[in-house]
Formats: C-alpha cells, structure tokens, sequence
C-alpha cells in the first residue's frame, strides 16, 4: 500500500487524496520509487488542467522522458511509449492469474471520471478513447500523431494488470481470434479436387480419339 508523501499515512486503493492531511498524491510516481526523476519545461499542455507540463525522466539512466501535470499527476507518453515502458519495468507473466486481474480492475478502475474527450497536448485536437490491450480496464486517451494521456493512477494500474497475466491474456485472446477469423476464411473458400484426384471418362477419351483420327484422314484426302 503507498504511503502519503506529505504525512506517511497509508492511502486505500484507487485514492489519490489522504484522509489524514488533505494532500493530493502522485500514485504513479509512488508506485515507481525505484526510478529516479529529473523535471524539464514542456510546452505541452494538461488537457485536464489546461496548464503547461513539465518533463519528467522515469528509469535510473532517464530513458523514458514524458510529461506531468504538477496539478493532477496525469502523464503523456510519446506513441509507443507505454508498451516500451511497460516491458522494461515490468517481467513478462507466463501464467495467467484471472483473480487477481478481475480484483485490479475493480480496485483501481475509476468510478469518479465520466465519460469525456480531452485535447491532445501537442496539437489539441479531441482525442479517441482506447483500452488498453482490450481487456486491462484502462481507458486512455490516444493521439495517434502524438502519444498517449494517462490519469493518474492509471500506469500503475497497467503494470499490476501486465504482472498478473493480463497482457498474455491479452495476446492469447488476439491469436484466437486470429485464428477463428482463418478457420472461417477455409470454410468459405471453394474447395477444388486435387489433379490426381479428378476421374477420368474412358468412353469420352475413345471418342476423342476417334474424331481427332477423322479429322487427320480428311485432311490427308484434300490435301
């Protein structure tokens, strides 16, 4: 259970605010405090807050760069960049744990957003709402072009999902469906006899080659 940065209280799941002292806390970077943090100026801005960015660097050697709203602690990832940082901090599950991924969802999913569409930080533009591996129960906002916005608390709702099997579900789902899709492609599909499996007609043969000997003899007759 994280802690309160401000007071050292426990704080609930899925609560970014302490009962104890009032503050608001950064429950991604909380769940992160083995990755060191560095802040530069962004000219991106909060599509919640609508207030400019600054960039921090997750991982000990910097090599995830993405923005922070100092105000709601959300995050934009650059595109790619959240499958990138998910398989560098986090192991790959070889089992599948559904209990445990049914209690993330319902633990961290967030019953206090509404529906809405929020701007691209970079060009401001509305942006597609899009779960995250189709099953992890996390909706994020995606611009194509630019990245991908998360609340806060969201990342490290992807990675308990990720490491207790949920992308392997994920993908074991995809491949299924896959091959659902080629199984009903090969029922459709005309089926042809086989070259050596087609029967051949012996008294049309004969008959063939008893035209093909006429028009031979006629020939010679004429000529």
């Amino acid at each position: 259970m994280a802690l309160c940065t401000s007071c050292s209280a426990p704080l609930p799941v899925n609560t970014a605010f302490c009962s104890y002292c009032g503050t608001r806390n950064d429950l991604d970077v909380l769940g992160m405090r083995r990755f060191a943090e560095t802040h530069e100026l962004s000219q991106r801005i909060c599509p919640d807050c609508e207030t400019a960015m600054a960039t921090i660097r997750l991982g000990n050697d910097g090599s995830f760069a993405v923005e922070r709203c100092a105000t709601c602690y959300g995050l934009f990832f650059d595109p790619g960049e959240v499958q990138a940082f998910l398989d560098a901090t986090v192991a790959p599950a070889f089992v599948v744990n559904f209990q445990e991924i049914v209690n993330i969802n319902r633990q961290r999913s967030s019953r206090d957003r509404g529906v809405r569409y929020v701007k691209c930080p970079e060009c401001r533009k509305f942006m597609n709402r899009v779960n995250f591996g189709a099953t992890s129960g996390v909706v994020m906002d995606q611009c194509k072009a630019h990245g991908v916005w998360l609340d806060n608390g969201e990342l490290i709702h992807l990675m308990e999902w990720k490491r207790s099997g949920g992308e392997l579900r994920a993908q074991q789902r995809l491949q299924q469906r896959r091959e659902e899709i080629a199984a009903g492609a090969a029922r459709v599909r005309p089926s042809l006899p086989l070259a050596e499996e087609v029967e051949t007609d012996p008294v049309g043969e004969a008959l063939l080659k008893i035209l093909e000997s006429a028009a031979s003899l006629v020939g010679r007759i004429f000529r």
